[in-house]
């Protein structure tokens, strides 16, 4: 005749390392949740999008004096601006 073993659930080693999983990962997400209540997101607080358009025309005027050499050329005998792609 079998002998049952009568221990109780929480006395197995494979209960908990079935249970470690999701517990850990609740609590990472708990964690996850504090972090992003307690700390604001710096980029929503500046008007990032002006300073990029700001940054953006800064480069565009550094950039219509180096044209390529075919469309300075160009430019040099028609009179007309190169047209940028």
């Amino acid at each position: 005749m079998e002998t049952l073993d009568t221990q109780p659930w929480w006395k197995f080693g494979h209960v908990w390392l079935i249970i470690s999983g999701p517990l850990i990962v609740v609590i990472a997400s708990f964690i996850t949740l504090y972090l992003a209540i307690s700390r604001p997101d710096p980029v929503t607080d500046e008007d990032y999008y002006r300073k990029g358009i700001e940054i953006n025309k800064t480069l565009n005027e550094q950039r219509d004096g180096l044209a390529p050499a075919a469309q300075a050329r160009n430019h040099a005998a028609t009179g007309m601006k190169p047209i940028q792609h």
